[in-house]
């Protein structure tokens, strides 16, 4: 019962520090309002108002219908040029994407010639040239097929080898039927910042006290230092999980209208699960550094490559076998699973429980080694 009290007026005293810390306060409010936003609205993995010259060499049907299907939101109405322009507009950067359509185009496919055409690309623009790339490609085989497929008898006959699809593909995109990026850029924002704000604070807190010799203070009085860590476990976790919550309602689901598929609630059990392995690692990060700037060298080695191998950005699928191995004895990686599978695809408890059993699990061990690196480290201090 002590211990309870103890912890929970170490809690509070620790609450109370980090509210007057100004400095900390800023990097929460901003992690969780202005960064999640711009994170979610500035960047865009999706083809949007593409750049597009075309040089018509052949003034035919078939090239005005090419021309034509290349429609907005994902392209901007193509602009035509002269063939001498081409390689001077890239150069200036006026176009992404140039479309020469050479002479006698349609003559050559009812012939069954196969006459190809020109894609000039400015790779500059990575992203936006291999989408791209490859929505003009389909958009040229669609309308080529559908044009031979008209005049089928017409002009040509089955032994020319026309190329016309003998089914169509029916694509149906789950869970996201626009592909828009913001609706999974602005939650994994949030996923990210929970783990980059839940160490760094926690690892904060055990430094701030050493160098104002509080640390010292509070070793000499009847307190244990597992009491001194789980408070600033749960104080820092309490604060993350609130900031959590409201970014995801407020910011999330109210100004960007990014809508949520599963229970929040379900979510902010796991997170809190989550943090304490993540406010542990603060915590042992802060027992090794012995200043600010060392916390911060630290922070990135550690924090970082938690974030970017946990599966938000990059599959695990599509890793290294042996970092694929090492990444799935992490908690940061099932908490992102989750994360994804509550929030994006509406899982219930009876599909993620287990992932909630795996990050209390290891995360749980690597609290309880967190705790005991911290009680030597005190022992050391006294």
């Amino acid at each position: 019962m002590w211990t309870l009290t103890n912890i929970f007026w170490l809690a509070t005293k620790e609450l109370r520090s980090l509210f007057r810390d100004p400095v900390m306060l800023a990097l929460i409010v901003w992690g969780f309002s202005l960064n999640v936003y711009l994170h979610a609205a500035s960047t865009t993995m999706e083809l949007h108002n593409g750049a597009l010259a075309v040089v018509d060499e052949d003034r035919s049907v078939l090239s005005r219908r090419i021309v034509a299907a290349f429609l907005p939101p994902y392209w901007k109405p193509p602009q035509f040029i002269a063939e001498r322009d081409v390689l001077s507009d890239l150069d200036q950067g006026k176009f992404t994407f140039v479309l020469d359509i050479p002479p006698n185009f349609e003559r050559d496919v009812l012939g069954g010639r196969k006459p190809a055409i020109q894609l000039n690309v400015d790779a500059t623009a990575m992203i936006q040239a291999g989408l791209g790339s490859g929505y003009a490609q389909q958009i040229i085989d669609t309308e080529i097929a559908n044009y031979a497929a008209r005049n089928e008898g017409a002009y040509l006959s089955r032994s020319q080898d026309i190329p016309v699809s003998p089914a169509t593909l029916a694509v149906r995109i789950a869970f996201n039927p626009n592909d828009t990026t913001s609706w999974f850029t602005g939650v994994m924002g949030i996923v990210n910042n929970v783990n980059l704000l839940a160490i760094i604070l926690a690892g904060a807190a055990i430094v701030r006290e050493r160098e104002h010799g509080t640390m010292d203070h509070l070793l000499v009085m009847p307190l244990t230092p597992f009491e001194i860590a789980m408070a600033k476990i749960c104080a820092n976790g309490l604060v993350i999980a609130v900031a959590t919550g409201l970014s995801l309602e407020v910011l999330v689901r109210g100004l960007l209208q990014i809508p949520i598929a599963g229970s929040v609630l379900l979510f902010m059990a796991g997170a809190v699960l989550y943090l304490f392995f993540a406010t542990s690692v603060g915590i042992f990060l802060g027992t090794i550094a012995r200043s600010m700037p060392q916390l911060g060298l630290l922070f990135i080695l550690v924090a970082y490559p938690l974030m970017l191998l946990s599966g938000g950005n990059t599959p695990l699928e599509s890793m290294n076998p042996i970092l694929r191995t090492v990444m799935e004895l992490s908690p940061s990686t099932h908490f992102v699973s989750f994360a994804q599978e509550v929030l994006f695809h509406g899982a219930g408890i009876d599909v993620v429980w287990w992932r909630f059993a795996e990050v209390t699990l290891i995360g749980g061990a690597f609290c309880g080694l967190a705790l005991l690196r911290f009680r030597a480290a005190a022992s050391q201090t006294a």
